[in-house]
């Protein structure tokens, strides 16, 4: 197979180096990439979010798969063009993505397919707003309708910090406080058929402890010991399955990934959030974990021919991201990277980096991604916090307590 992944972080770095393992895969292009992903692809200067210029890449290329890896090109309608074009592609249609793009559309979707999740409001004004926060109460939970890159929620026992959260975006979903810890299941979907794949957890606050502001993420891992028998079975059953049967009988037959973010609430699990796309950096510690080839895994969700369920080995991954300074307000650039070599059981994966005349600099907020595995979960930790040691980035920082 030819494939073409878009994107340039972290989670399509993941997903390059998976391609690039995978014996299937004879040739592999990414666009635009960042200098890591080019170690292992040959990258292209195409912008992501414009549906004709991937479209004709593909074509110019004469690619057999095309994988949409970040949400804002889906919802901009490129893997429409692609498939316009003749090409197999793995991302849902832009339609099918305003499952993300829009948290109201997944709210009306959930309601409609009897899913559980948190009781929620669609504001638009100021009085819609402080009404619903009234309604739901301590802690407050505010959601940017839009995408914004992992970072247009705010939880808050501040209720005048709720509503300026609320009042600085167009439109907002408040929703009632889910309690119990949160979990990611993605689901692998074909349009009518989904596969799981094994469960993981990501960490949003900045600092450790889980505190600071919410961002795309911190670090994650994979298998989670402590979860309940039987929850991929239970998500799939509530809540998988619904949302793709609902989806098609709009018309929206969903191809590509279903994240669902839960929280394990003392009622059951219940949804706090829809992707459209493999969540980062849950992602980078799926793939390391995953044993099914994963070219032959996204090609059969393009094309229909999902089958049996994905193998993973044994073992555990934790992935920590290293992060620049003023992350996630406003992130420093241009720091010189040093210090990524691999060691037996630990590896970078490149996210926001770019080449300043040779040299490898930040070029944005989550700058690297530090994979680490091993037998069990405190060996991958610790392999993968001796690699994060060694970096060195002016004014970079990451969480210490990933996996802990």
């Amino acid at each position: 197979m030819r494939v073409l992944v878009i994107g340039s972080g972290g989670r399509e770095h993941a997903l390059c180096r998976s391609l690039s393992l995978d014996p299937q895969v004879s040739e592999l292009h990414c666009a635009p990439g960042n200098p890591g992903i080019a170690q292992v692809a040959t990258v292209h200067a195409v912008d992501p979010l414009d549906p004709g210029e991937v479209a004709a890449l593909a074509g110019r290329l004469r690619v057999d798969l095309v994988v949409v890896g970040p949400e804002a090109p889906l919802v901009a309608g490129v893997s429409d063009a692609v498939r316009e074009a003749g090409f197999a592609c793995f991302g849902p249609s832009r339609d099918a993505a305003m499952i993300e793009g829009s948290k109201s559309f997944a709210k009306e979707i959930m309601k409609a397919a009897d899913v559980p999740t948190a009781r929620s409001r669609t504001c638009a004004t100021e009085q819609e707003a402080a009404a619903a926060l009234d309604e739901f109460g301590a802690p407050y939970v505010v959601k940017d309708d839009g995408l914004a890159a992992g970072k247009g929620v705010v939880v808050t026992e501040d209720r005048d910090k709720a509503l300026a959260h609320a009042l600085a975006c167009e439109r907002v979903v408040i929703e009632e406080y889910l309690d119990g810890p949160e979990v990611s299941l993605f689901a692998l979907c074909d349009g009518s058929t989904a596969v799981p794949l094994q469960l993981a957890q990501d960490f949003k606050r900045a600092y450790d402890g889980d505190a600071g502001p919410n961002t795309g993420g911190m670090g994650a891992y994979t298998p989670l010991p402590w979860a309940p028998e039987g929850l991929t079975e239970q998500v799939m059953r509530e809540v998988v399955h619904p949302t793709i049967g609902e989806l098609s009988r709009r018309g929206l037959p969903f191809q590509g990934v279903l994240f669902v973010g839960l929280a394990l609430t003392s009622k059951g699990p219940k949804v706090v959030e829809f992707n459209a796309r493999f969540g980062d950096p849950e992602t980078q510690v799926l793939l390391d974990r995953l044993e099914t080839p994963l070219g032959g895994l996204l090609m059969a969700s393009a094309t229909g021919e999902l089958g049996l369920d994905p193998v993973f080995k044994d073992g555990a991954a934790v992935a920590v991201v290293v992060a620049a300074e003023n992350y996630p307000e406003a992130p420093v650039k241009g720091d010189a990277i040093t210090g990524l070599e691999p060691t037996e059981s630990a590896y970078v994966l490149h996210a926001g980096t770019a080449l300043d005349g040779g040299t490898l600099v930040s070029s944005g907020g989550r700058v690297l991604t530090v994979v680490g595995h091993g037998p069990d979960q405190e060996s991958a930790r610790r392999a993968a916090y001796e690699l994060a040691g060694r970096i060195t980035m002016r004014g970079s920082f990451h969480r210490t307590d990933i996996a802990r």
